[in-house]
């Protein structure tokens, strides 16, 4: 995909080393897939000259990443300390029990991925949860049907 590359390089040309640039460069390639498949960790390296690997171990230390693919929509659950004192967990299995899978899982029709994450930076108003990567606080367990509710109305299923 030379748009791709296009992309890549002119986001690497903000930078002293292109090497720098790897994690914009990561996230123009999963905005492109959706994800990170294989093909897309090849064209980042070509494009930055590092090698597939060094650009799937970035990748790999992120949670923001997929390196499978996902739902069209995805719920994000954070789950670090801040969170987890004010009731992440509770709400983390009421998301559960309304979507029918377990964190780190997609919908069967493939409209929702449920993860959990480490930090959302919202120590102050969690839980923290980040729907389509819009962040909502506090999310409570009794708030989870309307969420859910939302995005069946915008996919026809989940």
């Amino acid at each position: 995909m030379s748009e791709l590359r296009d992309e890549i390089h002119a986001v690497a040309r903000r930078y002293p080393a292109r090497r720098s640039a790897v994690i914009p460069a990561l996230r123009l390639a999963q905005e492109r897939y959706g994800w990170l498949p294989p093909e897309a960790f090849r064209e980042v390296a070509a494009a930055l000259d590092l090698t597939p690997a060094y650009c799937k171990s970035v990748a790999s230390f992120y949670d923001m990443f997929h390196l499978e693919p996902v739902g069209a929509h995805t719920v994000e659950i954070c789950t670090n300390v801040s969170c987890a004192l004010v009731g992440a967990q509770r709400t983390l299995e009421a998301f559960e029990r309304e979507l029918g899978i377990r964190a780190g899982e997609t919908t069967r029709d493939g409209a929702v991925s449920l993860r959990t994450i480490e930090c959302a930076g919202g120590c102050g108003w969690g839980p923290v949860v980040a729907v389509d990567h819009r962040y909502r606080e506090p999310v409570r367990p009794e708030d989870v049907p309307a969420i859910v509710g939302e995005l069946r109305r915008t996919t026809g299923g989940a």
